[in-house]
């Protein structure tokens, strides 16, 4: 039972082997969503447990069509997403203005960084420009479908998420003059 389609019937059938599987074959990409979303490795830990619940308890709902990763990874971050949602009272919150930057986001990534050396920047920005920045240029959602998701003005998701560039472009550069 190593075929996914093996596997996702298997969890349709609630064979914990089955479940065992399937979150030892994706805990590894799915933790690596989790990661772009949490302020720790703990709170990452949190959300992907949440989410992997959520997609053994919703599993009869996929109809195998479409791709079962990209399902998952839908759960997942929408698993963030409610995270975020319930401890955003915990979080210091942001007065956005409308920001005009003319940052090019694929300039960004044109760089000598690492993938570890990226997350950790993005990690470290303020965990509202982190969720849209997430959002958009990660996970390709437009701003109208984020500003829906996190019940915000549209005009917030692109302010934010052009804070976001900005502070994250101010990172790269002081790590770069680091490096030299």
């Amino acid at each position: 039972m190593h075929n996914i389609d093996e596997i996702v019937e298997g969890c349709k059938n609630n064979n914990r082997k089955a479940q065992k599987l399937l979150y030892d074959k994706y805990s590894p990409i799915m933790m690596g969503i989790c990661m772009r979303y949490a302020l720790s490795t703990d709170e990452a830990q949190d959300i992907l447990q949440e989410g992997f619940f959520k997609i053994l308890k919703q599993i009869n709902q996929f109809q195998n069509k479409g791709s079962f990763e990209g399902w998952m990874k839908r759960i997942m971050v929408n698993t963030a997403i409610t995270n975020y949602r319930k401890n955003l009272k915990h979080y210091n919150q942001y007065d956005i203005d409308d920001v005009h930057s003319d940052i090019n986001s694929t300039s960004m990534f044109n760089s000598d960084f690492t993938h570890d050396e990226l997350l950790k920047l993005i990690r470290e920005l303020p965990k509202g420009y982190r969720i849209i920045f997430n959002l958009y240029a990660i996970e390709g959602y437009k701003h109208k479908e984020i500003a829906a998701m996190l019940d915000i003005d549209i005009a917030t998701s692109k302010s934010q998420y052009s804070r976001a560039k900005k502070v994250l472009r101010t990172k790269m550069e002081k790590v770069s003059k680091i490096k030299i």
